[in-house]
């Protein structure tokens, strides 16, 4: 079993300066070949369901759910913010005016740089990039081999980072891509986090889950990066994402989290999660309403602290299933949240946010066309931040590494989409010569002009089997998913850590010995 080959949990074994992890193709006789890293610029222009009386309408609707009803923070010192900013705080509720609130939005940055411990792998949020992410914290594992929903674990855990790692099209590394629940709360962060910064040097994530954490993550990030405290605060390294608790509500640990994190210089998103017919209205208007009013209650908070601080506003907006009360994702419902949304980031200058999803229980068709259905969603309302982009199944109750292979083959089609060359129109594009030169009666297989170019013409999957049927069947009827198990297996075999100083890495290991000596963070068990 891929547990069995490399447990997360054993000591580090001798690596090879270098590693093979992030590169472009396996060699020796290795299956597959990917696309190389590289930052996705989203050339088309964005679907627009709303024209700009629609837009208008929304706004005003945030507006007056922040000046007439109001939003409820559970956390004593954004109170006392907010009383400082002439805001009206009755007991938790905080009523705040639209004019305040769009004042503190402009504040924001429309784009920023975020900078991992790899300075090859910084990216730049806002604009027309797109940028993807793992799945992130699932409580649940499933994978062909095991063939059931399972507890997860650290191996899981750590093996998804391997994924994460592999694949060029991840471009960071959100929160745990399945929750380790063999290892306890209080030090869980630090082991995972160790894991995550050993195995991985892309841009990564802290869980705004009370100060230990979030104090935690910051320096771990700051070892593993080699930096002192001003290089650290001196630009972003690192992201924090939390969610409202819809209807209406901030809690204390993730604006708290979030607080910290602004003071030190770091990236904040701030993603209402918000369920039409259950946790916000059944129209989506009132539904992205609500979690516009939502995000910017915090985005404003925020500005008001740290002004220019880099914020993204998130879109977490979808429908729950009216028969039975589960939340259903990848529906048109969503897709149209997501652009609407879109829409309204772009009018208040903010990067964004969305998600690759679905409501399936294993790496099937409906896995594919819910997560294709949320993927191409983000990529027409502009998002900037696609999380959840590749192994999320049930809703976001399992991570699947099958389902991860096979999101990455969607996100490397993405990506190919995206690149000018493909609807390129220079003379050597329009190939009058080679039309002129088959006519009417060959073919172009021969010639000069496509012998030049066959190699990178097209793309080409790693996962996608393209042969007939009798082809196929002749190689062995694999499914899809069997395809995707294998690969996954071999790049877990394969896998390499990327380099990192070994005084950074005895520093690090030390930091979290002394950490869980102190007792990591507080549980009430």
């Amino acid at each position: 079993m891929a547990d069995d080959l490399l447990d997360a949990a054993a000591p580090a074994r001798k690596r090879r300066a270098g590693g093979r992890a992030g590169n472009a193709a396996r060699r020796g006789g290795h299956v597959m070949e990917q696309m190389p890293w590289r930052i996705p610029v989203n050339h088309d222009r964005p679907i627009e369901p709303l024209d700009e009386s629609g837009v208008e309408a929304i706004h005003d609707g945030a507006m007056r759910i922040l000046e007439e009803i109001g939003i409820e923070f559970l956390n004593e010192e954004a109170l006392g913010l907010f009383r400082q900013a002439g805001c009206k705080v009755e007991g938790t509720n905080v009523r705040m005016g639209r004019d305040w609130v769009i004042e503190m939005v402009r504040r924001a940055p429309s784009e920023f740089t975020i900078t991992p411990r790899n300075p090859e792998r910084e990216l730049p949020i806002g604009g027309r990039h797109l940028l993807f992410g793992n799945v992130s914290s699932p409580p649940n594992y499933w994978d062909l081999e095991t063939g059931r929903k399972v507890p997860g674990t650290r191996a899981h855990c750590a093996n998804l980072f391997r994924l994460t790692q592999h694949f060029n099209c991840i471009h960071f590394a959100g929160g745990y891509p399945v929750e380790p629940v063999d290892i306890h709360p209080s030090v869980r962060h630090l082991d995972v986090l160790f894991d995550k910064l050993t195995i991985t040097d892309k841009v990564a994530h802290a869980y705004s889950l009370g100060k230990e954490r979030v104090e935690d993550a910051m320096e771990m990030v700051r070892i593993a990066g080699g930096l002192s405290e001003e290089e650290f605060r001196a630009k972003p390294r690192m992201y924090t994402n939390i969610n409202s608790t819809s209807p209406l509500k901030h809690d204390q640990p993730m604006i708290d989290g979030c607080l910290r994190m602004i003071r030190r210089g770091q990236a904040v998103i701030v993603t209402p999660f918000t369920l039409a017919g259950a946790m916000a209205p059944v129209t989506m208007a009132g539904a992205v309403a609500l979690s516009i009013a939502e995000a910017l209650s915090a985005i404003a908070l925020f500005q008001w602290v740290a002004p220019g601080c880099p914020c993204v506003i998130g879109t977490f907006t979808s429908n729950v299933d009216m028969k039975s009360g589960a939340p259903a994702f990848g529906t048109p419902e969503y897709m149209r949240a997501t652009q609407m949304t879109g829409q309204l980031a772009r009018f208040y200058g903010l990067p964004m946010r969305a998600s690759g999803t679905c409501a399936a229980n294993v790496p099937d068709g409906q896995a594919m066309w819910e997560t294709c259905n949320s993927l191409w969603s983000a990529v027409q309302s502009r998002t900037n931040i696609v999380y959840h982009a590749a192994g999320w199944l049930e809703g976001g109750l399992i991570a699947s590494p099958e389902k991860f292979v096979m999101d990455c083959e969607v996100l490397q089609m993405i990506q190919r989409y995206m690149e000018p060359e493909v609807w390129a129109t220079g003379p050597d594009e329009i190939a009058l010569d080679a039309i002129r030169e088959v006519g009417s009666k060959g073919h172009y297989f021969g010639i000069q002009h496509t012998q030049d170019r066959y190699a990178t013409a097209f793309y080409q999957p790693f996962v996608s089997d393209w042969r007939n049927y009798e082809a196929w069947e002749v190689a062995g009827s694999v499914w899809t998913q069997e395809r995707a198990h294998r690969l996954y297996k071999e790049i877990i075999a394969e896998f390499e850590e990327p380099p990192m100083d070994s005084g950074t890495r005895e520093e690090l290991a030390e930091f979290v010995a002394r950490r869980k000596g102190e007792g990591g963070a507080p549980t009430d068990f």
